[in-house]
């Protein structure tokens, strides 16, 4: 398993991952945890591009997030992948929603590094 923490406005985004045989299963939360959204990313090996696609739980915004990491995971682990996002404060500023869609998007990056170089974890 590996997991990336980082500082954000009035909270700690943390970040998961942990190998399922071949695949990977990923949760991103903050905040006040919770299942936002889930996205399923495939890696098609024949054309060697990733597509994803999102089940949002009523009322939240995590898709776009729970989406682009699917994709990449799965694109750069060339596997199938499960990106679950939850993230909540309580009346947040748009300021503070810019802010953790950057910061989850470097996390994402982050971590798409650590699986392109070294592969599978155990």
């Amino acid at each position: 398993m590996y997991k990336i923490k980082k500082e954000v406005s009035r909270t700690s985004l943390f970040l998961e991952c942990k190998n399922v045989g071949e695949d990977y299963l990923v949760c991103m939360t903050g905040g006040e945890e919770h299942v936002g959204a889930v996205a399923v990313g495939h890696y098609d090996r024949h054309s060697a591009r990733a597509s994803s696609s999102v089940i949002t739980t009523q009322g939240h915004r995590e898709t776009e997030l729970a989406l682009l990491g699917a994709r990449v995971i799965s694109k750069i682990g060339e596997s199938t992948s499960v990106f679950i996002v939850g993230i909540h404060l309580e009346n947040i500023a748009v300021e503070e929603i810019e802010e953790i869609i950057s910061v989850s998007e470097q996390m994402i990056d982050e971590l798409s590094v650590i699986i392109r170089e070294e592969g599978q974890w155990k």
